[in-house]
């Protein structure tokens, strides 16, 4: 480390832009969840049974473990990060067998009052230990070995959050395959990817026997035309071939087999209707095993009340603590899932544009830090804290105005939640202390 940086203090090499957008966007979140809760009947702002209180609480926690965060030296994030992640592996096995419903999720941990989200925290564990994989000497991204190893690394915890019944918060680790995009993954792998998205819808859309004469058709033209322009070209034919096969057994067994055994009956409803489609006899008998029971079909209630708040804000807003669908309880879940249709509605499209500023000035800050380290391990770590949050945003505000499914995604530093918010701070606080260091060599 240079002589000029060692003589400055911690806090004056903290990056002060991203310290502000910060905090901007956790007094943003606090404001918001009071203002839902708020009633004029109120004997006290400062009641401990409300909601804001309680986020108030996890924010000090929060901040406590920021400061220690920015206190301790930069080093050991690199050096703990496997036994981090097997750390946050045995936490999330754990939560299988003991883990506390919550809403039909069986995702949560409780030690006696105190509850939180093994998912949540594990986010970290494994930006960290990607970061670490990814930046070590040995590793060349270069060659399936170590691309895989890359893919269980971020898909191993989803797998086990799955079968905590959360899969809205599993969907987030794939948000993983971004940084390693930038590490080098082919665009071989993101073109399968959005290939599978288009499959999977049209195999939602279409009738699944229009379906496989489709691709058998399409196959067939390619067929022939490989065949009369490279005759001799058996590599091509049989990588044809084994594209029908596989096109053929995602539509006809593995779609229907997710819908079917692996998503919940509320799950599937959530998605068909995002589709603008009523829910196939086919997938009408699947139950939710562990969602409370609900009377008829409420699956569309939420995005609509939620839509019918945002555009009653209008261009201004009706002002702070005057939102209708907020003060009446219309929305449910408007002080976690659905936050941000009280912003839409008390500030309007002015307000949920600054919103939306904050949100993308604060991520590209963070890439403008990751590409300023001198270690690669910062760098990656960098772009997976931006991955994660882009994920969250642009799903949690997508599924709030109807243009995806409600998976249960938080938005992030606004949500009440305690184990989001100490998560996403944790998160952030990693990326200043790596970045006061950024002279050195993190490995």
């Amino acid at each position: 480390m240079s002589t000029g940086t060692t003589n400055k203090s911690i806090f004056s090499r903290l990056d002060g832009v991203t310290l502000f957008l910060y905090i901007a966007l956790v007094f943003i979140g606090m404001i918001s969840v009071f203002s839902v809760e708020y009633r004029a009947s109120d004997p006290s702002i400062f009641m401990m049974s409300k909601s804001h209180m309680r986020q108030f609480i996890w924010l000090c926690i929060s901040l406590f473990v920021g400061l220690i965060i920015v206190l301790t030296d930069s080093k050991p994030f690199s050096a703990f990060a496997y036994l981090s992640y097997t750390f946050g592996i045995f936490l999330l096995i754990i939560t299988i067998f003991a883990g506390v419903d919550v809403k039909g999720s069986h995702s949560w941990l409780g030690v006696g009052s105190i509850r939180f989200q093994p998912g949540e925290v594990c986010k970290i564990f494994t930006s960290l230990a990607i970061s670490k994989f990814l930046s070590s000497p040995e590793t060349n991204f270069h060659t399936l070995k170590h691309r895989l190893i890359g893919a269980a690394l971020a898909l191993g915890p989803a797998v086990l959050i799955i079968l905590q019944k959360e899969t809205g918060l599993a969907l987030v680790y794939f948000c993983f395959f971004l940084v390693m995009y930038r590490e080098g993954l082919p665009n071989t792998v993101l073109i399968i990817g959005f290939s599978s998205i288009i499959l999977t819808l049209a195999t939602l859309l279409v009738d699944r026997w229009i379906l496989f004469g489709v691709i058998t058709l399409i196959a067939a033209v390619m067929g022939y035309l490989i065949r009369f322009h490279l005759k001799r070209d058996m590599t091509v034919r049989i990588l044809l071939i084994g594209t029908w096969g596989i096109c053929i057994l995602f539509s006809q067994v593995l779609v229907p087999f997710a819908f079917k055994h692996v998503l919940q009956k509320h799950q599937i409803e959530r998605i068909y209707t995002t589709l603008g489609q009523e829910v196939p006899e086919a997938y009408q008998n699947v139950t939710d095993k562990n969602a409370p029971k609900k009377k008829g079909n409420v699956s569309d209630y939420n995005v609509w009340q939620s839509k019918i708040a945002i555009g009653s804000g209008g261009f201004w807003g009706k002002g702070f603590l005057n939102g209708t669908s907020t003060k009446n309880e219309f929305v449910p879940e408007q002080n976690t899932d659905f936050i941000f249709c009280a912003i839409g509605e008390q500030f309007g499209f002015v307000g949920s544009a600054v919103l939306i500023g904050i949100y993308l000035w604060l991520m590209l800050r963070i890439l403008y830090l990751a590409e300023r380290q001198r270690s690669a391990f910062s760098r990656i770590y960098g772009y997976c804290v931006a991955s994660i949050l882009f994920f969250h945003f642009a799903i949690n505000i997508s599924m709030t105005i109807g243009l995806a499914p409600v998976i249960g995604i938080t938005l992030p530093l606004i949500s009440y939640g305690g184990s989001s918010l100490l998560s996403f701070s944790i998160l952030i606080f990693i990326m200043l202390r790596l970045d006061a260091d950024r002279s050195v060599m993190i490995r």
